[in-house]
């Protein structure tokens, strides 16, 4: 898979998971919430939101408000489970939160299944 493929795929991945958190925190989403969440520009989200509709992981209804598909929530809570379990497992270690959380971010695309599993069987039989 080439670099840039696989930066885009993170992108998305990244805006499934802003989706799902935003969604579980305040029940609606639109495209200007992800924004503000993000630090994102506007145009960057519109762009994000049309290829995320276009792969069928989101639905928007006329008045703008945004919904994870099947396909899109169980993508997303993967996401969001992979960057929980890490960063709790780098605060257990001694990592302080907001450092634990940013380098969750960034291992849990790139680690593979099997080691996902494997530190997720460990910690988890750990606590």
């Amino acid at each position: 898979m080439s670099y840039i493929k696989h930066r885009a795929d993170e992108s998305l991945e990244d805006y499934l998971e802003t989706i799902l958190m935003l969604h579980k925190s305040r029940g609606q989403v639109r495209s200007i919430d992800i924004a503000n969440e993000m630090n994102f520009t506007k145009p960057s989200v519109s762009i994000a939101m049309k290829n995320l509709r276009e792969k069928g992981y989101i639905t928007m209804a006329d008045n703008g408000y945004i919904t994870l598909t099947e396909s899109g929530k169980e993508r997303a809570e993967s996401v969001l489970e992979r960057h929980t379990i890490l960063a709790d497992l780098l605060i257990s270690i001694g990592v302080n939160e907001e450092t634990a959380r940013e380098d969750a971010c960034k291992v849990e695309h790139d680690l593979s299944e099997e080691s996902f599993e494997a530190i997720k069987r460990v910690f988890h039989s750990s606590k």
